[in-house]
């Protein structure tokens, strides 16, 4: 722990001083509390693309243009200027500093949709080991589609989905993987989850689990398909043994009356031989709002095809598992030295006394455990690494702005970071939208902030939902 907040003084204790074991990399994200986003560019003069994330190891920032046909691929840089006078502090920044392209560099841009397709601006997963991007494109859902090939009554249909790899060094496509006649919920990247190199599609329409493994050459091939049939063996099995699956299936039935038309919302992996799978009715697997539709959790392990745990989404023990162990659930990396910092209620005592409060509170602890699970299996890279939304340096409004990659309702007025360890000072602000205020109250806005995982930057992007022009913001060390 510093002794001091000056940070020429933390400087000098860094050099002198050896810290504890496994202490360095949280020493030194203490000087976050010294180099904050603490100035602001208002209305910022900027592409009109729909800004998507920064990567989770800060190199590339990823946007798509209006018309959802194209991926626009930047590098981040710091702004530069300079003054003929002294004390440029005590300026305003001259115009050409004031513009987008003085902190970011355009690489590339890239056509990925074609055939009446469309980009789907909130799917977009990183493989930082590689450097590759999977990305989403598909034709327009067709609701009243019939069940036809075995496909699920009341799930949609998409004529074609479309996962592109690519290189995001120079925009080269990889490999592609097309799904044809079937729905993937692409939404925040909910129908897919990258582990490692292996990489989960849930098709919600023929209830299969697609696992791929991405090769270093960037190709995608295929490890196995979780859904009918588990294991290779297993039509051969079934047709070979009738009479006996008949009994099996009486038994079945007689004993699981109400799982029997439970289907698969969603999957997540725990390691490379465990998935977390979230099961319901099929109205809450294509609905918006799945809270009120009861649910089951299954640990499936791919390798011996069983299920270990199996759990309803009231369950006690489930949710103490989720209380103590949260990280393990947003694992989407062994080797991601960015993501291992996330504050989470099983690693900052700060966000576990937030959650405990939040129970305490709570009238009936059932409701309490299924409105915690509703965000279980969790979506891969939703959460920002930023050391901004560190919870043991931090304090801040939730309501306003988290680590969680989610449109919030904006506010005209600032949002504060407060010092954690000094709880009366505030360390930065940041204001989403006009600087003078919006001139309309009645307008309903939302805003998403965009945090780079390492610098002092940070985007915030306030659109109405009239598809009027976004006010960019953007706010960083000056």
């Amino acid at each position: 722990m510093f002794k001091t907040n000056n940070v020429t003084s933390r400087l000098f204790e860094r050099q002198i001083c050896t810290p504890a074991p496994g202490t360095s990399i949280h020493r030194a994200r203490r000087f976050y509390e010294n180099i904050v986003p603490s100035y602001t560019i208002y209305d910022v003069e900027c592409p009109d693309h729909s800004f998507r994330k920064f990567t989770d190891d800060g190199l590339y920032f990823v946007s798509f243009s209006r018309n959802h046909q194209d991926l626009v691929v930047y590098r981040p840089t710091w702004l530069t200027f300079s003054y003929k006078e002294e004390d440029c502090d005590t300026h305003d920044l001259p115009l050409k500093a004031r513009k987008f392209e003085s902190f970011f560099t355009q690489l590339y841009s890239v056509t990925l949709a074609s055939s009446g397709e469309l980009i789907c601006k909130d799917f977009f997963l990183y493989m930082e080991s590689n450097q590759f991007g999977l990305f989403a494109t598909s034709t327009a859902q067709i609701h009243d589609a019939p069940p036809t090939g075995g496909a699920i009554q009341g799930v949609p249909s998409v004529e074609k989905i479309t996962f592109h790899l690519l290189r995001l060094e120079d925009g080269a496509t990889l490999d592609e993987r097309v799904f044809h006649n079937d729905y993937v919920n692409l939404a925040h990247s909910i129908g897919a989850f990258l582990y490692d190199d292996l990489l989960a599609i849930v098709s919600l329409r023929y209830q299969r689990i697609h696992i791929l493994q991405i090769r270093d050459s960037g190709d995608l091939v295929d490890v196995r398909a979780i859904g009918e049939f588990c294991r290779e063996d297993d039509e051969l099995f079934l047709n070979s043994n009738s009479q006996r699956v008949q009994c099996l299936k009486k038994k079945f039935y007689f004993h699981f009356q109400d799982y029997i038309d439970l289907i698969i919302w969603k999957v997540q992996f725990l390691d490379r031989h465990h998935l977390l799978i979230k099961f319901g009715s099929v109205d809450g697997g294509v609905s918006r709002n799945a809270d009120s539709h009861p649910s089951f959790f299954a640990v499936y392990n791919m390798e011996t095809t069983e299920i270990v745990a199996f759990y309803q989404n009231s369950a006690d023990e489930l949710y103490f598992l989720f209380e103590l162990f949260s990280d393990h659930f947003h694992v989407s990396s062994k080797s991601s030295l960015h993501m291992n910092f996330m504050s989470s209620h099983s690693n900052n005592i700060h966000a576990l006394e937030q959650l405990r409060c939040t129970k305490n509170k709570a009238t009936n602890f059932s409701q309490f455990v299924k409105k915690m699970m509703v965000s279980l299996p969790f979506s891969c890279q939703s959460q920002s690494p930023s050391p901004y939304f560190d919870q043991s340096l931090f304090r801040f409004d939730e309501k306003l702005i988290s680590a969680i990659d989610r449109h919030r309702q904006s506010t005209d007025h600032p949002i504060k970071f407060i010092s954690r360890r000094q709880p009366n000072i505030l360390k930065f602000k940041m204001k989403p939208g006009p600087e003078a205020g919006s001139t309309d109250g009645r307008t309903k806005k939302i805003c998403s902030f965009l945090f780079h995982p390492i610098l002092p930057l940070a985007l915030s992007v306030q659109q109405t939902l009239f598809l009027q022009a976004s006010v960019v913001n953007i706010h960083f060390r000056r």
